[in-house]
């Protein structure tokens, strides 16, 4: 049997798919000047710092995306993985988190946020690979997601 070896890793980077008590998910638009999906929506993430482990960045990168006024529990964490979009060179790790209670101040790096129900999903243009990361979790049944955009592997 052949094994595919997979790229050394170029960066690596912790996600948070937040979502709130009615089933709907953050998402933030990123500026126009942004290097990773400019204009698009996406969740809030960023890149994991030397020293740092993936929790520790996905909460330092929350605060400093949406601001310090917030409260979330977790509800689960996958990872590390590859992503499915760059060949394999980004290493991923998610964090499903329930939104509480809190206030949204955005930062430079974003221009707007909204928290999205399922059937409002598709109306957003979306970063590559936030479908697979939405699929990962099993929040919202695929018929609600760009199934083009999902990996045959996690596409049911």
């Amino acid at each position: 049997m052949h094994q595919q070896t997979l790229p050394s890793v170029k960066a690596r980077f912790s996600i948070n798919v937040v979502e709130n008590s009615n089933s709907e998910l953050l998402l933030l638009k990123r500026s126009k000047a942004s290097k990773f999906g400019p204009g698009l929506w996406g969740f809030p993430a960023g890149h994991i710092d030397p020293g740092e482990s993936p929790e520790e960045c996905a909460l330092r990168e929350l605060e400093e995306e949406i601001g310090p006024v917030f409260t979330v529990e977790d509800l689960s964490s996958m990872g590390p993985v590859r992503d499915s979009y760059y060949g394999g060179i980004y290493e991923i790790n998610l964090f499903h988190r329930r939104w509480l209670d809190g206030d949204v101040k955005l930062n430079h790096e974003h221009t707007a946020y909204a928290w999205v129900k399922r059937e409002e999903y598709k109306d957003y243009p979306v970063m590559d690979g936030i479908d697979e990361d939405i699929r990962y979790f099993n929040i919202w049944p695929s018929k609600f997601l760009n199934t083009d955009r999902l990996p045959d592997k996690i596409c049911s």
